[in-house]
């Protein structure tokens, strides 16, 4: 299969961008990370998440043989234990510089890893991982929130937008709830992958990002999702990473 992907983002209504993202076909990884902490923490935080998935990935592909930073999982994909390392070893590497005026600093993660063995998701936090599938859109993570967690206990909530609890999640990298949920996914060609960061899934909704997914190729169209959703308002650092499948 071909795979073509494309990011982009923008600060918001915001000072300063604390989301960071990368997108390698090359190495078939793709990762969003939104940071918090304010300006000095939050920008560190989701940078260094990001360039610790990238740099593994590129360390095993130069050395398969390579030692990896925790031990394999036998019940696991090789793309399942891929993102788990890659979460673990960014939640070590965002710990060891929370020092001085970065003492707060986290970020969430979503990461998307396809390989020869498939596919796989890995979050932390409540950016998310979306999928278009012959044109019905699914969500493919759930959010580690407050929100999340009464609606799953049966309470009745408001909307995210509208709710108290709804920007409160419940684990990040840098703190000591980091423990991401990992998932392996089947993949098909004519597939849609959106990872984004809550700047950018807010203001669009699902039925918009459903409708918007099927407009054509990843290169330009990250970009016209991240300017739709700050020109309905986005307040928040807005970015968007997609990836296609092709025969």
């Amino acid at each position: 299969m071909r795979i073509d992907s494309a990011g982009w983002t923008h600060v918001g209504r915001r000072a300063h961008n604390e989301d960071a993202w990368t997108s390698r076909a090359d190495l078939g990884l793709f990762v969003v990370a939104d940071g918090m902490g304010g300006y000095a923490g939050g920008e560190v935080a989701s940078r260094c998440v990001v360039d610790t998935f990238s740099g593994l990935c590129e360390r095993l592909v130069r050395d398969p043989e390579a030692t990896w930073p925790h031990c394999r999982h036998p019940q696991l994909s090789h793309e399942e234990d891929l993102l788990l390392n890659c979460t673990r070893l960014a939640q070590r590497a965002v710990r060891a510089r929370r020092q001085g005026p970065l003492h707060r600093m986290g970020s969430t993660v979503v990461a998307l890893a396809l390989g020869a063995q498939g596919a796989a998701v890995a979050h932390v936090g409540d950016s998310r991982l979306y999928r278009l599938r012959a044109g019905c859109l699914e969500s493919l993570t759930r959010d580690h929130s407050i929100l999340e967690e009464m609606r799953q206990a049966g309470v009745k909530m408001a909307s995210r937008a509208d709710s108290p609890y709804g920007h409160l999640i419940t684990r990040a990298l840098g703190t000591d709830s980091a423990e991401p949920t990992v998932r392996r996914l089947d993949v098909q060609a004519g597939d849609v992958y959106l990872l984004c960061s809550d700047g950018l899934y807010e203001p669009l909704g699902p039925e918009r990002l459903a409708a918007r997914l099927g407009e054509g190729a990843p290169e330009g169209l990250a970009e016209r999702l991240v300017e739709e959703a700050y020109e309905l308002g986005g307040r928040d650092n807005i970015t968007a990473v997609l990836v296609s499948v092709r025969e």
